[in-house]
C-alpha cells in the first residue's frame, strides 16, 4: 500500500465529472486499499478517487470514531433524501476550511462495493453528509460550491496564497 497525493482546490481536476467504474479488478483492489490508507493519514471520514488525480466514481468512507468500520461506494445513486438540516463540514481538499452547509439528514443509497456486488443503504446523521460530500466530488462539486460566492471567492484567494508561500 501507498499514500496517494490528495489534490488541493483550484487544481481543474477537482471539478471533473468522474466515469464509472467498470472493472473491478486488482488494480481496482489495490487503489481502493490505497485511498483508504491515505484518508486515514490524511486523516479524513471519506475520500473520492477524483480528490487523488483519478477520475473514477469511486469513495472510500469510514464515520466510525474507531476508524473499523470501512464503507466502499462505487457508482452510486442516490434518492429518498429527507430532512435538510445544516451541518459543518470541511474538505481534505480543501484544507483548513470549514463552514455551514446545507445537506440532507437521512437518504438512500445505491452502489457497489469493492467486489462489483450492488448493495443499497439507508443512512442518516453523519454518514449521510458524508455520502453526499463524496458524491458531490464525483460529480465536480467542492463542498464550498454551497456556500455564496463571497465565501467562496475569500477561500479560494486564501488557499492561493497558503499554496504560493508553500
Amino acid at each position: 500500500m501507498s499514500l496517494l497525493t490528495i489534490l488541493h482546490h483550484p487544481d481543474p481536476r477537482l471539478r471533473q465529472k468522474a466515469e464509472p467504474v467498470s472493472a473491478f479488478d486488482k488494480a481496482l483492489q489495490k487503489l481502493i486499499e490505497d485511498m483508504f490508507e491515505t484518508m486515514y493519514d490524511a486523516p479524513g471520514v471519506g475520500l473520492a478517487a477524483p480528490q487523488v488525480g483519478i477520475p473514477l466514481r469511486l469513495s472510500v468512507m469510514d464515520c466510525s470514531e474507531s476508524c473499523d468500520q470501512r464503507r466502499v461506494m462505487i457508482n452510486p445513486e442516490i434518492s429518498a433524501c429527507a430532512d435538510l438540516q445544516k451541518m459543518e463540514e470541511g474538505c481534505l481538499s480543501v484544507p483548513d476550511i470549514q463552514d455551514t452547509v446545507q445537506r440532507y439528514n437521512r437518504l438512500h443509497l445505491r452502489a457497489f462495493d469493492h467486489h462489483g456486488e450492488p448493495y443499497e443503504l439507508d443512512a442518516e446523521g453523519l454518514l449521510a453528509q458524508c455520502i453526499q460530500h463524496e458524491t458531490d466530488h464525483l460529480n465536480g462539486k467542492l463542498f464550498i460550491d454551497h456556500l455564496s460566492s463571497l465565501k467562496r471567492d475569500r477561500i479560494r484567494k486564501k488557499l492561493l496564497k497558503q499554496q504560493k508561500y508553500a
